[in-house]
């Protein structure tokens, strides 16, 4: 998946109006104006985030998708990934310097989706071949499946919390300090 986003982001790189695009998109759609709305209170913008890193990511791209159709959850995250390191390009030179701390939110918020993809993936392979979770049934696989998913989506939270903070935190306090040393 950090492939998938390297690649997003080569070809934001070669196609900068790909780039530019999402920008415009992120404006359009209000996301720009909310971000700059909440930047100023870290713990309010940290819920956000984690809100919607938890049910629009980790919920209806991953989790929800999995339940319905196996493996979806893995194919629509890695389109995500794609067009999210597509997006992530900056576009100045203060953009530049928002990413250096911004890498290690993009692990951190990585790693529990990958965590969450490894619950869908273990769902989807126990529900199709439900040997591989010791059932009998496709039914009781899917149970044993969802039963693996459920104990990984903790972990996950886990990770997305500290994430959320993170990301709050450096936005506010860590930018603008790198950016007048470094600029």
């Amino acid at each position: 998946m950090y492939g998938l986003f390297a690649v997003g982001f080569a070809v934001g790189l070669l196609v900068p109006e790909l780039s530019q695009a999402q920008h415009t998109r992120l404006t359009d759609d209000g996301t720009a104006d909310l971000v700059r709305s909440l930047i100023n209170t870290p713990w309010l913008f940290a819920l956000t985030i984690l809100a919607v890193n938890t049910v629009k990511m980790g919920l209806l791209t991953i989790v929800l998708p999995s339940m319905v159709v196996p493996f979806a959850g893995i194919a629509l995250f890695a389109w995500w990934a794609v067009t999210t390191g597509v997006t992530l390009v900056p576009a100045s030179d203060i953009g530049w310097v928002a990413l250096i701390p911004h890498s290690v939110t993009l692990i951190i918020e990585f790693q529990a989706y990958i965590v969450l993809l490894l619950g869908a993936y273990l769902l989807s392979r126990s529900w199709i071949w439900p040997g591989t979770a010791g059932a009998q049934t496709r039914r009781s696989g899917y149970a044993r499946g969802l039963r693996q998913l459920g104990w990984l989506a903790l972990a996950a939270a886990v990770l997305l919390v500290v994430g959320a903070v993170y990301e709050a935190f450096s936005l506010r306090y860590l930018v603008h300090p790198l950016a007048q040393w470094l600029l």
